[in-house]
């Protein structure tokens, strides 16, 4: 029996002989330095719950000690049960015991000790029934599939439960274990948040609400106003450079933040309706870009003021009710220090609010010009007109105006880049202002004739295919590729850009010395490619002529004379050659990642290297037009290909120099190398193409926070492969890039080389097999 005393009152709780209670009290008799922790708590527990439920609770103290949980797990047990209130039952806490031994036979002690304290925290964020059991599952999921992980998402429950949401919770776990794909030193770096996809997750969670939550109802409204559905995107939160605070225009795209900081609940939904209108309101009413000449950043602000105003006017002359959606964030006042930004807001709502009265005399001078041209609003130019007078007018007035610093202002607006043709001096790629401006810059050919046209309906034919553009500073650029936005489910036009970086000259001796050294492997190549040519006859039957009778068809015309039917005349057989009618692209992986070293010393690089020039032989031996070609990238605008072997020159000691010479470094954008390979092999006169690629990792690159997008856009770019006849097949070295792989190429077009150094062989098996396909 056991007892316990609450306010002088003595409770007797029987005992089962072979009850559980029994036999925790039994085992806790031999713990000496637990016996007073689990006294404490025993006593608590027994006066306040039911025998049969204190026989469920000692249940799951048992089964902790079963799996070896160790003190400080069922210490933190223990703790977790004194302040569970009694209305609640100890159903959840049973659930909580069973659970954690899970946790501890698939991620250790620590692992269960460090959840049983989290889930004080769960709870206060979670509440209790329902989200608190989910919570518990996705914890014992973790520890399934991440256990080393689990302690250290334990331990940051509280950030990441931050916006006190089950589903954010279960999308993140969910997210840590598709982005890690198996490699545990990714997933402990993400559930300890130090993965950039991590900590913009988590912020994104506690943001509140955003573009994912208001896109649909957001687009409904602008498609309702004029009947043209609108190409809404967002701006990344995090790209590692100043959060994007405006909409932005990029020819017909709007882009808009992921998060209106400090805008929450309905007023979130109402400042995205109010930007997207504005931004579909330039693509209705805008005219033509203006020239950026020589204008200076003020009277740049101050053109794209008068043009915004221009076009909410002749918008809410055809919608009046646009009024009342915009006039809220319109709240200058005419007052306080006179700088440039200042009185540029205060002109806004002057032109936009007839009843607001300003006493200066620039805000009066700007609504006195605009309603003078209120005849001309629908012609841009006047925009232009009154910014450039404006502008002369705040330069004399000598106001500071610090362009760095400028933002945009009411809020709903956009940042006024899409209304501008930079020129040659458009922002460099990578800053925040090339999204709105790269997306509408046409580069053009050395020649004119070679321009490219700014209307996408005259190559909707060639969706997906290599667009040819200019060199510039940073080498030769030979073409430009879409990418395919998993987040968005669209394709983004010319988003990647492929350089062509000349192969450096190197020393052929330095393969041919691996070569020798690999002679049995070169033996056992030729031995098939002997064979492939001995075999390639092949026996036709039911020939007009030939050197033997067809049986079948002998009896079949027997068969039709006495029927006093025509037989066929086709009964004999005859032999001929089979051409083989095969083009193949071999593309190399050249990332950083290649440069390690196995344990003999040599690099993934060195291993792949022995194993083109193996398979280089049997090809060239066999006469079937090949191409190599090496790949790696920096970001979407340096895909940088290096061209080893083109389909047109033969495979000689200068090919394998440009072989020898190829060096690890940089990363892996493989959807666009694919495209690009595929680009390539079109041109091929064979009849069948094929396209191997040999990688050693997942897609991955610098200007990607989540692998899974590069992966889904390979994926993409295989499907358009074989969309053209092209089979693509990947060659994945070593075990943690074989997911990925599989969901790139599918299963039976991915072959898995765990032990590197079996590559040459695999690989030449490989292509044998696929040739006879």
């Amino acid at each position: 029996m056991s007892a316990a005393v609450r306010a002088g009152s003595l409770r007797v709780i029987e005992a089962k002989p072979d009850g559980a209670v029994r036999r925790v009290h039994l085992l806790m008799r031999q713990r000496e330095a637990l016996r007073p922790l689990f006294r404490t708590a025993w006593d608590d527990l027994a006066a306040r719950f039911e025998a049969d439920e204190l026989e469920g609770w000692a249940a799951g103290v048992l089964e902790l000690a079963d799996v070896n949980a160790g003190p400080s797990c069922l210490v933190a047990f223990w703790e977790r049960s004194r302040n569970q209130p009694t209305e609640e039952g100890v159903a959840s806490l049973i659930v909580a015991a069973h659970t954690a031994a899970n946790i501890c036979r698939n991620a250790g002690a620590q692992a269960a000790a460090a959840t049983l304290v989290a889930v004080a925290i769960a709870r206060r964020f979670l509440g209790t029934g329902a989200s608190l059991a989910r919570w518990w599952r996705t914890m014992d999921e973790l520890a399934l599939q991440a256990p080393e992980s689990v302690e250290a998402a334990a331990a940051r429950i509280g950030e990441i439960l931050a916006a006190g949401d089950i589903n954010s919770f279960e999308s993140f776990v969910a997210a840590g274990l598709k982005l890690a794909a198996g490699n545990g030193r990714k997933r402990l770096k993400f559930f300890t948040l130090q993965d950039e996809l991590a900590q913009r997750l988590v912020a994104r969670a506690t943001a509140g609400i955003g573009f994912a939550e208001t896109e649909r109802q957001t687009k409904a409204f602008v498609t309702s106003l004029w009947g043209r559905p609108p190409l809404l995107r967002s701006f990344p939160a995090d790209t590692g450079q100043t959060a994007q605070r405006r909409a932005g225009i990029a020819g017909p795209l709007i882009r808009l933040p992921e998060i209106y900081r400090g805008v929450q609940g309905e007023a979130a939904y109402a400042l995205y309706r109010a930007a997207a209108a504005h931004a579909q309101a330039h693509l209705v009413f805008g005219g033509t870009k203006f020239p950026v000449g020589k204008l200076k950043p003020l009277q740049i602000a101050l053109v794209t003021l008068i043009e915004d105003a221009r076009i909410e006017l002749l918008a809410m002359r055809q919608l009046p009710g646009l009024r009342k959606l915009w006039s809220p964030y319109h709240v200058a006042m005419p007052a306080g220090v006179a700088t440039a930004p200042t009185l540029l807001v205060r002109l806004a709502r002057a032109l936009f609010d007839p009843a607001y009265e300003d006493g200066d005399n620039f805000v009066a001078k700007g609504r006195e010009m605009f309603e003078a041209r209120l005849p001309r609003l629908e012609d841009p130019a006047i925009s232009r007109e009154i910014g450039m007078l404006l502008g002369n007018d705040l330069g004399q007035m000598r106001v500071q105006f610090n362009a760095k610093t400028y933002v945009v202002e009411p809020v709903y607006r956009d940042d006024g880049l899409g209304l501008w043709d930079f020129g040659e001096d458009a922002p460099t790629s990578g800053e925040p202002l090339d999204l709105a401006v790269d997306a509408v810059r046409l580069e053009q050919q050395e020649k004119p004739d070679q321009e490219l046209r700014p209307d996408r309906r005259e190559d909707e034919g060639n969706t997906g295919r290599a667009r040819p553009v200019a060199a510039d500073q940073r080498g030769v650029v030979i073409a430009k590729y879409p990418e395919w936005d998993r987040a968005h489910g669209v394709e983004r036009p010319e988003w990647t850009t492929v350089r062509e970086v000349t192969a450096k000259p190197g020393n052929p001796r330095l393969v041919e010395e691996a070569l020798d050294r690999a002679d049995v492997l070169r033996s056992r190549i030729r031995r098939l490619v002997r064979g492939v040519r001995v075999g390639r006859t092949i026996r036709l039957k039911r020939q007009l002529d030939g050197h033997d009778l067809d049986v079948d068809a002998v009896i079949d015309t027997g068969i039709a004379l006495r029927m006093r039917q025509e037989p066929d005349p086709r009964v004999f057989r005859a032999t001929t050659s089979k051409h083989r009618d095969l083009a193949v692209l071999l593309l190399l992986d050249i990332s950083e990642s290649t440069r390690d070293r196995l344990a003999s010393g040599t690099s993934i690089l060195d291993v792949e290297r022995l194993a083109v020039a193996v398979l280089a032989e049997a090809m060239s031996a066999l006469g079937d037009p090949f191409s190599m070609l090496a790949f790696a990238s920096n970001g979407r605008d340096d895909v940088e290909m290096t061209t080893v072997k083109a389909f047109g020159e033969p495979y000689d000691r200068a090919c394998v120099g440009r072989l020898a010479a190829l060096s690890s470094g940089l990363s892996t954008r493989l959807g666009t190398a694919l495209r690009h390979a595929g680009e390539l092999i079109s041109h091929a006169r064979s009849f069948r193409k094929l396209v191997i690629v040999l990688t050693d990792g997942e897609p991955s690159d610098v200007d990607v926070a989540d692998p899974l997008d590069l992966v889904e856009d390979a994926r993409r770019a295989a499907v358009g492969l074989r969309a053209r006849g092209i089979d693509g097949f990947g060659v994945v070295l070593g075990t943690h890039a074989m997911n990925s792989a599989i969901r790139i190429f599918g299963r039976g077009n991915t072959m898995l080389v765990p032990r590197v150094e079996d590559l040459p062989a695999r690989l030449s098996e490989l292509y044998f097999r696929l040739a006879r396909r």
